[in-house]
């Protein structure tokens, strides 16, 4: 019999390593089986947890086996063994594994106590290891996971010894062609392996292993060796560094005060409960249309002289439509960040990519008995939208894997009108239960890769004008399918950009990037059409959806209902820099530069900071402040509050 050591040997490794790694998930699942309940959770969804776990086994297998892969290879491809390069081979693989069944066995008490998976904040007991030692052996407890580890690796190290050392006849393929094919055939696997899916847009990522409700069955899926990896790297990034502008306490002093929070009732410094003096007997129904790239400078209303949004316009006149608004950065992940949970975008920090939960829209409306339902044209797992989501109290993610195969046009997915086209019948269903529901619809096709369908006829010549047109047709059609049905005299449409385009740039930020239109449409709840010439952003629609909803809530973020509030500043992230508007002036915060105060509504370029400096230090310390609080947030668990308000 004719085969090929380095396959076999590889082969036979990575069905061991998979199945310690799947025994420790089994001591996880047991020590945590109190949360798990077969009545809610079936178990299809904890085997597919476990297969889940897997997919991340294979990863980190992968990344390990991969070097002794391809030393075998080559040398079976040259039918030249060298007893020390296998030898070596053998405890390179022998000592990274028993480093991961090591991480692996920490993982299972240090997710006992934390509800999450090892990663790298772990270490931050390093710094009194005498501690962390005499803490271990006194407590028994330790000595359950102790035991099984130093069984495991013993196990683990004698049946891998027979792998590689088992005396057998082995015949070698006369071919070296066949055996480079073979080679080639078992690396690509690998590669595919460890890159964990075959998609496009996203390799696999923390937030693929969240696919229900239950937030134990969603973590028990990932791989420690993975989290700890990924936190590493990410901790490492000079995008996620934190920020720090004055002390947390200060930070947190003067945005009590803006936001006139004097009640102590939460464990977050601006968690206070809202409610209303009215509540519906039938509560609205939520949908939140997030367009790609729509800057109000797009619009008509804003002085584009293409009228290439017709319907927008159209819209804003029989809406509450807000004037001034702007997005949270700009980036779509600023965008949806801002809009579904009220937070700022902390320069280059990616908020989605560290899953924490949060008092967002989709957890306070789920709380409260709405269905949630996200949509997006594209690939789910992008930006770790999904699993930052399903976290989020988000119940159901439909993706570019729910749409049949011949609508997805290019990477971004399904174009607009479909999506709009999909959504439909799954809002019908959710009308159908006995309460309301909460959609966000993530649209894209106003971002290249351009596709425009056939049966749409552009006015302009110019695609990147056409496109808006299309998406803004795209809208109309999603408007006329939804006023066809019943749920739509008692739903609350909002139309929001996720950030805008740079059409016009008279300063370093271009403002036309973050501004916004931002619609409130409800013809059967919304009598009276209003103009809002106040200024705001992103963070802000949470609490004035909240408003018109009249639910009582808590909000746990620096958003104020634009209805009944005023802000004097809104502050937007231009990732190296910091801008901060009122109604006339904009300030720009530059680390590589001086700060620069501009009258930005007549396009003045005169840099006024130094004729205005209080001013200056006024709209800057407001926005450091902002910002320094939810760093602070971060840092201490707060972004999360118990929903139950105070008696």
């Amino acid at each position: 019999m004719y085969r090929i050591r380095n396959l076999s040997v590889i082969f036979k490794s990575y069905l061991l390593t998979l199945s310690v790694f799947t025994l420790f998930r089994v001591m996880l699942f047991i020590t945590e089986n109190d949360r798990v309940s077969i009545r809610t959770d079936t178990l299809a969804n904890i085997f597919y947890s476990f297969l889940m776990g897997l997919r991340f086994d294979v990863v980190i297998s992968g990344y390990i086996l991969l070097l002794p892969a391809l030393i075998l290879s080559v040398m079976a491809i040259w039918n030249k063994w060298n007893d020390q390069v296998y030898r070596g081979v053998f405890y390179w693989i022998l000592i990274l594994f028993t480093i991961s069944f090591v991480i692996c066995a920490a993982d299972i008490p240090y997710f006992n106590q934390f509800f999450s998976r090892f990663a790298i904040g772990a270490f931050a007991w390093i710094d009194s290891p005498y501690f962390v030692m005499s803490m271990i052996i006194e407590e028994p407890k330790y000595y359950l996971i102790l035991v099984p580890l130093v069984y495991l690796v013993v196990v683990f190290y004698k049946l891998l010894h027979r792998i590689f050392f088992a005396k057998k006849e082995t015949s070698v393929i006369k071919s070296v062609w066949i055996r480079v094919m073979i080679s080639v055939v078992m690396i690509a696997m690998m590669l595919v392996g460890i890159r964990g899916r075959i998609e496009r847009k996203s390799p696999i990522r923390i937030g693929s292993a969240y696919f229900c409700q239950n937030p134990f069955l969603n973590q028990l899926g990932l791989n420690p060796v993975f989290t700890l990896m990924r936190s590493y790297l990410d901790e490492q990034d000079k995008r996620n560094r934190k920020i720090h502008f004055m002390p947390a306490d200060r930070a947190i002093e003067i945005v009590q005060d803006q936001l006139n929070i004097d009640q102590k009732n939460f464990n977050s410094p601006i968690a206070r409960e809202v409610i209303p003096d009215s509540i519906y007997q039938k509560p609205p129904n939520v949908v939140l249309v997030i367009m790609e790239g729509m800057s109000a400078a797009k619009m008509s209303r804003h002085g584009n002289p293409y009228h290439l949004t017709p319907f927008l316009d159209s819209l804003a006149n029989h809406s509450y439509y807000f004037e001034n608004i702007y997005t949270a950065g700009k980036h779509t992940f600023n965008g949806i960040f801002g809009t579904l949970f009220s937070f700022p975008a902390l320069y280059q920090q990616h908020p989605l990519k560290k899953i924490k939960r949060y008092n967002g829209l989709g957890s306070t409306l789920y709380e409260l008995g709405y269905s949630t339902i996200y949509f997006t044209t594209h690939d789910g797992q992008f930006d770790n939208i999904e699993g930052f989501l399903r976290a989020n109290d988000f119940e159901r993610i439909v993706s570019q894997k729910d749409f049949p195969s011949k609508e997805v046009k290019t990477t971004l997915g399904v174009p607009d009108d479909f999506l709009f086209e999909f959504a439909i019948p799954e809002l019908d269903a959710l009308s159908q239960k006995d309460q309301p529901f909460f959609a966000a619809i993530m649209t894209a096709s106003d971002h290249g890769p351009y596709y425009i369908p056939d049966y749409f006829t552009p006015r302009c010549s110019e695609i990147k004008l056409q496109i808006v047109e299309y998406a803004d047709w795209a809208l109309q059609k999603f408007v006329r399918l939804a006023s066809q049905k019943e749920w739509f005299n008692n739903t609350i449409f909002v139309f929001v950009a996720d950030h805008g385009v740079p059409l016009t740039a008279a300063y370093d930020i271009s403002l036309d990037y973050f501004h916004t239109p931002l619609i409130f449409y409800a013809p059967g709840l919304i009598n009276q059409p209003t103009v809002f010439d106040c200024i705001g952003g992103q963070i802000d629609i949470f609490p004035t959806l909240m408003g018109l909803l009249h639910l009582p809530y808590i909000n746990n973020s620096p958003g104020v209902d634009l209805i009944q509030s005023n802000r004097p500043f809104i502050f937007i992230n231009d990732d190296d820099k910091i801008g901060i508007l009122d109604g006339q002036n904009l300030l720009i915060l530059n680390n590589k530069k001086c700060d620069a105060l501009y009258h930005y509504r007549n396009s003045d370029t005169t840099n006024y900071a130094n004729k205005y400096p209080e001013l200056v230090n006024e709209m800057a310390t407001y926005a450091r402040a902002n910002l320094q609080v939810f760093q602070s947030m971060l840092n201490n668990h707060q972004t999360r509050v118990d929903t139950k308000l105070s008696k």
